[in-house]
């Protein structure tokens, strides 16, 4: 009988890494939206130069969450402190496991009193699914799942479309569209404007590095609205964003999207994990790279590994607290944006046109992913893994192949170390892997948000000199 959940799927396979380094699910998928409107170097370019317009209406689930106990419900189970979270008003939302681990992320927008809408990738919106199901919370929940990642030419629909506007051109026109200057309110604030004679929730927002808005409103309207945006961005040289360059702006903000949910362990989870279903994000994730330990845990993050550690707040009960307060922030991994050595990436790309050799791992443009979740060594001069690159592509705006990382926390800024590219053996049976090599690029530990490191801080090889 084939498994009706995640608990049977994994008792059924056995190996919890086995089964998720090989899943068929193959690399996330940006649906709906074209891959290209232009060509993703330009639209990579235009948000650093110009204006651009994300379209993120369909690669996230929607959570509307309603009732007396949504915002108790949200306190219980985030990080985050809800002390000032008044209506009008976005909020990062992190949940943890009982043992202090990342479960997922999102963004939480109190759009009226007592009303919630969850926005982001579904570990946590399943995690504030079941919690609101199974804990007696005096909520209501109206699931809007993702658009599917191939529609195969069906209609889609959802009930938002969610736009952002962003770029150093992007507050002018914001203000055409609106017909009249518009306040710049602080970060995470919400309001509304008029676009095309139709009144549009906005969350004052910055993805771009300059003040921007994402804005959001009935699906129904969603042409319209596109098309004024882009008519009103035009002398100022906007773009529109396609799927295949939007999600590689993250390699310059500095936001890993993507870790593993850290929920396949730990009895107190078994409930949650009977209750995800055998089909789940949870049960079918890929998990891609040269990281291949046999323990599950190895790949779980704290809060401050992934850059979360400012939104820790004791100043509420909340799932993972006991185990968060007894963990020393200092000791966690850091978080870091590797600068790939570039003549390292061109032996890599140019490996495909090697007759005589088996190629390294294919590196795509702009985005170098091969699973959802992504895992590859890194290693020092000894061979030591001392971190692990998690995000990983090439931004035309740098001109470098980057990687979104942590590592440990002892390792200093401007360190050379090298990313372990490629899967070992040959490669897992995943649907994204071909047959290829492993090779060690060398990296630079640079800040996040990257900035290229000045070369009088470059150390070399961290612990000793790499030998050739």
């Amino acid at each position: 009988m084939s498994p009706k959940n995640l608990q049977e799927v994994l008792d059924a396979a056995g190996s919890t890494v086995d089964l998720l380094r090989n899943s068929q699910i193959g690399a996330y998928v940006y649906p709906v939206v074209a891959p290209e409107f232009s060509n993703w170097r330009s639209e990579q370019r235009a948000w650093r130069e110009t204006a651009v317009l994300y379209d993120q209406t369909h690669h996230m689930d929607n959570l509307f969450i309603r009732g007396h106990d949504a915002l108790k419900l949200i306190s219980d189970t985030a990080i985050n402190s809800v002390a000032n979270f008044p209506v009008n008003r976005a909020k990062q939302y992190v949940p943890t496991t009982p043992a202090g681990h990342v479960i997922g992320d999102g963004i939480l927008f109190h759009e009226k009193q007592d009303e919630y809408v969850y926005v982001g990738r579904a570990p946590a919106a399943n995690w504030l699914l079941y919690q609101a199901e199974t804990g007696g919370y005096d909520v209501q929940i109206e699931v809007d799942r993702r658009s599917p990642s191939r529609p195969m030419g069906k209609p889609v629909k959802r009930k938002y479309w969610r736009f952002q506007i962003q770029g150093p051109q992007a507050w002018n026109i914001i203000e055409k569209l609106n017909g009249q200057p518009l306040e710049k309110q602080r970060f995470f604030s919400m309001d509304t404007m008029s676009i095309a004679g139709q009144q549009v929730h906005t969350l004052r927002h910055g993805m771009a590095g300059a003040p921007g808005l994402e804005i959001w409103g009935p699906y129904e309207s969603y042409d319209l609205i596109r098309d004024a945006v882009l008519d009103a961005g035009a002398e100022f040289g906007m773009l529109p964003v396609g799927a295949r360059a939007y999600p590689s702006n993250t390699l310059e903000s500095g936001w890993i999207p993507s870790p593993l949910p850290a929920i396949y362990t730990g009895e107190e989870l078994r409930p949650y994990r009977e209750w995800l279903g055998a089909d789940s994000y949870e049960a079918t994730n890929a998990v891609a790279g040269s990281f291949d330990s046999p323990d599950i845990e190895d790949f779980y993050h704290t809060p401050w590994e992934l850059g979360y550690g400012s939104f820790v707040k004791f100043d509420h009960e909340f799932i993972g607290r006991a185990a968060l307060e007894k963990m020393d922030p200092a000791a966690q991994r850091r978080k870091v944006t590797l600068a790939w050595n570039p003549e390292d990436l061109g032996t890599v790309l140019t490996s495909v046109l090697d007759t005589d050799s088996l190629p390294y791992k294919y590196f795509d443009l702009p985005l170098a992913n091969y699973g959802s979740s992504n895992y590859d060594r890194v290693v020092d001069a000894d061979g030591k893994t001392v971190g692990l690159s998690m995000f990983t592509g090439y931004s035309s705006n740098e001109r470098r192949g980057l990687s979104l990382a942590v590592v440990d926390p002892d390792v200093p800024e401007g360190t050379e170390l090298r990313v372990v590219w490629g899967e070992p053996d040959g490669g897992t049976k995943k649907s994204t892997v071909e047959p290829h090599r492993q090779f060690e690029v060398r990296v630079v530990v640079s800040p996040v948000p990257y900035s290229t490191v000045a070369r009088a801080e470059y150390q070399g090889g961290w612990r000793t000199s790499y030998k050739e």
